[in-house]
């Protein structure tokens, strides 16, 4: 998110992350466009501002690639622009660039994340409105082969969902790339229930207090934000200090803080009942934002995808890498090859040419993931993988050890534990964090600084005698107990390196999260209705993570981490069960003491997809 906070030009193009921010792949070339300043008039008479980018040479009829965004247009010059959408200027394209409704130039009121209107009213309008609305205007006004293409990364992505929910008969190809899907089960707002605070706090300010974009700096104004997240106290204050009901999306936090009808009909699951045009779905691995989305909306499409126009890309990105540099290293995390180039020039560019103007066909599998550790690409003809997998059981075992076999029958009852005390919460990174720095690689940081914690529990592997090759869905399963009345479980999956890595003495010992989610305690039974967890009683949790393709190498350790808090990632728990967290009260925040159980039927284990070797 804060990829979306510091402004870089406000320059969005497809290539770019399409929200501002990201240092765009940028080429210095020369200015094969010419440029026009528009205002779009909707059906409801509402005009959206926008610039259109025709390719200068002989006048002929050209596909349109369309992209539209809350965070502007900026001021780009066809030579920036052309810089920035260098893998796409010679296959010609007119290239369109559209501030959304009530966001900068454009007219109209501002919704955040828009629900879909309700086709009995009359006159009703959303964003899928506004993209046809659009659409049709630039046929009619464009040297055009009646064929649109649209793109987007982030709320660029949702917006191109959103186009393609109920199309205009131009729209020929959709790419959206790291679009939320439910703000509730897994995107950007809460994981399972949990809320993710410096994220929805930051960007509600940013984006709903002005019609423009406000520098978060001016509120959150600690070096450290975790101190600044703590001084704050319990969610009641930010209105009582700060936004005094006046910021929409977050009264929407406080008003629905459970699974119901508002998140619901906001995400996607409802609408996305047809694939409507050929889509090409793309995630990264350690997107810090939204990678829960892409593969829910790959996995709602696939259902219904009879004609093979649905796919899915994941690569080793954050929110947005597969269009910054080469794409080789995120972090200290090398990938051996340049996995955003291949991406742009192989998989993006070829996909549009196809569908927009009659290119060879791509010929992409059903899903193309780039598996880390072996660092190679992979195709795939479903996801997740359904030949050559081995479901296998990782359990818990005594002396933080973990274990493929099972733990022995006797020793029913056995545990580890530790103490979870909101006032002193698990930082999700190490400190101190700051605001402006650090949030987009925060996911392949080394995970050591947690280890040393009291408050988080560690299991490990020996080193394996083997590779060990986990492709598909991955799921924690812990059987545990609080002393409170509610509790966040937090689950990390980690490869650890060699203490003597000599391929990179740096990255000796390093523990590298591939894997790592939330659930709130009071969820586990019903998003709809939460309800206390019984104190002292073993529960049992399940923490799905929505994808991963990832080779632990032999000579490696598997770690999994467990612990309570993950702040301000996550806003705290006050572990006592109140019925709406975000009015808690500061007497209700309580240490509770939490236990793992690891022997019997009460074995926790990492439920993981295993490729058979020789497969």
């Amino acid at each position: 998110m804060r990829s979306k906070i510091t402004l870089f030009l406000k320059a969005i193009a497809f290539t770019v992350v399409l929200s501002a921010g990201v240092a765009i792949h940028a080429q210095k070339v020369d200015a094969p466009f010419t440029r026009s300043e528009v205002m779009i008039p909707m059906r409801d008479g509402v005009r959206l501002h926008t610039f259109i980018y025709v390719p200068t040479g002989p006048e002929e009829k050209r596909p349109i690639l369309f992209l539209r965004t809350p965070y502007g247009t900026g001021d780009l010059s066809p030579a920036q622009l052309a810089g920035a959408v260098a893998d796409l200027v010679p296959d010609g394209y007119i290239i369109v660039n559209q501030d959304i409704r009530g966001r900068f130039k454009s007219e109209g009121q501002f919704v955040m994340l828009r629900q879909p209107r309700d086709p009995k009213v009359k006159g009703a309008i959303d964003e899928s409105t506004d993209a046809y609305d659009t659409i049709d205007y630039l046929l009619k006004n464009t040297s055009n082969n009646g064929r649109v293409g649209m793109a987007g990364t982030s709320y660029g992505a949702w917006l191109t969902v959103m186009a393609a929910l109920d199309p205009h008969p131009a729209l020929k190809a959709a790419v959206p790339q790291a679009s939320p899907a439910d703000m509730w089960i897994g995107d950007d707002f809460h994981h399972n229930g949990a809320f993710r605070l410096s994220y929805g706090l930051e960007y509600t300010y940013m984006m709903e207090s002005s019609k423009e974009m406000t520098d978060t700096a001016s509120l959150v104004n600690n070096y450290d934000v975790y101190q600044w997240y703590l001084d704050l106290g319990p969610l009641a204050n930010v209105d009582a200090k700060y936004f005094k009901k006046g910021l929409p999306t977050w009264n929407d936090f406080v008003n629905h803080p459970d699974y119901d009808a508002f998140w619901k009909r906001q995400g996607f699951a409802p609408w996305l009942n047809r694939v409507t045009v050929p889509t090409l779905n793309v995630a990264g691995w350690w997107d810090q934002e939204d990678f829960y989305g892409p593969i829910t909306i790959y996995e709602l499409l696939e259902r219904h995808d009879t004609q093979n126009k649905n796919f899915l890309v994941v690569g080793p990105w954050n929110h947005g890498g597969w269009s910054r540099s080469d794409g080789r290293k995120l972090g200290p995390v090398d990938f051996g090859s340049e996995t955003s180039v291949y991406y742009r020039k192989n998989v993006m560019a070829k996909f549009l040419a196809h569908y927009l103007k009659d290119a060879p066909d791509p010929n992409l599998p059903e899903a193309l993931t780039f598996r880390t550790g072996a660092n190679e690409w992979e195709r795939h003809n479903a996801w997740p993988p359904k030949q050559g997998i081995a479901n296998r059981k990782l359990y818990f075992r005594a002396n933080g050890t973990l274990s493929f076999d099972a733990p022995p029958d006797k020793g029913v009852g056995a545990y580890d534990s530790y103490i979870s005390d909101p006032a002193n919460p698990v930082p999700y990174r190490q400190r101190p964090i700051l605001l402006k720095s650090g949030w987009t690689t925060w996911q392949v940081n080394d995970q050591r600084f947690a280890s040393d914690r009291p408050d988080v529990f560690d299991w490990s592997t020996e080193p394996l005698a083997e590779d060990v090759t986990v492709s598909g869905k991955i799921t924690a399963n812990l059987f545990a107990s609080t002393t409170g009345t509610d509790s966040d479980w937090i689950v990390k999956l980690i490869d650890v390196y060699p203490e003597n890595y000599t391929a990179d003495p740096t990255m000796s010992g390093y523990q590298l999260m591939i894997a790592g989610d939330v659930l709130r305690g009071r969820y586990r039974n019903s998003r709809e209705k939460p309800e206390p967890v019984p104190a002292n009683s073993i529960q049992h949790y399940q923490i799905g993570f929505p994808a991963n393709d990832h080779d632990f190498k032999k000579g490696h350790r598997i770690l999994v981490q467990v612990q309570s808090s993950w702040f301000p990632l996550i806003d705290r728990n006050p572990q006592t069960f109140v019925e709406n967290i975000f009015l808690a009260k500061a007497s209700d925040f309580r240490t509770a003491t939490q236990r793992v159980y690891r022997s019997g039927e009460q074995a926790s284990y990492i439920a993981m997809p295993v490729v058979e070797t020789g497969k």
